[in-house]
């Protein structure tokens, strides 16, 4: 990976980014599936195991009369989940701070959630901090 150091104001920043913040767009899921906790807790352990990361814990709610919000806590960061069943609509967020195969767990959540349509966004975090970290003691 590439570092990249930009003097602004007299203060060096380094444009390695801390993490990457991946925001996925699953469209034209069928609606039962994104209606059931289990399987949609299921599918996410998957990805997050796929791609590598170390679950630490899980939290799924359903709500009624339809949807599910999840959330998995990774050692390297943390994946949730919103679900609009009554759209065919999941909102997840991958964001890891740690090195894994993002892409095998997006194909994965993909294909389980069967998404028609598929839109990604990734977002370097923490990239303009300074290169000096605070010690913290």
């Amino acid at each position: 990976m590439l570092q990249y150091i930009l003097k602004s104001n007299s203060t060096v920043l380094n444009l390695k980014a801390l993490g990457k913040h991946i925001i996925l767009e699953l469209y034209d899921c069928p609606s039962d599936l994104l209606s059931d906790p289990i399987e949609v807790q299921r599918i996410l352990e998957t990805a997050a195991l796929t791609m590598g990361a170390t679950i630490v814990e899980s939290r799924f709610h359903h709500f009624s009369p339809l949807g599910v919000s999840g959330v998995i806590i990774i050692m390297e960061s943390h994946l949730t989940i919103h679900t609009w069943p009554e759209y065919g609509y999941a909102a997840v967020d991958i964001f890891t701070c740690g090195i894994l195969d993002i892409e095998a767990g997006v194909d994965l959540m993909s294909r389980e959630l069967k998404a028609k349509k598929v839109e990604r966004e990734m977002i370097e975090r923490g990239k303009k901090l300074p290169i000096q970290s605070t010690n913290l003691k």
